[in-house]
């Protein structure tokens, strides 16, 4: 049986990340962004991070479908 990963303290900063169909998430700021994500600039904590997402990302639909609309 393998332990789980320690979980980060509550004060990590994290990123506000988007993505080509401008889907946002939180990202650990002091790691390297994974393929296909962009730093939007935003950052602070968890929390912090996920109310800007929900003040920013009002439509949640992939960029390439409101695109064919």
């Amino acid at each position: 049986m393998s332990a789980s990963p320690a979980p980060r303290p509550a004060e990590d900063r994290y990123a506000v990340v988007v993505n080509h169909e401008e889907q946002y998430s939180v990202w650990f700021a002091d790691r390297a962004l994974p393929a296909g994500w962009t730093a939007t600039g935003a950052q602070g904590t968890r929390q912090e991070c996920l109310d800007h997402i929900e003040q920013v990302w009002t439509d949640l639909t992939p960029r390439s479908v409101r695109a064919s609309r």
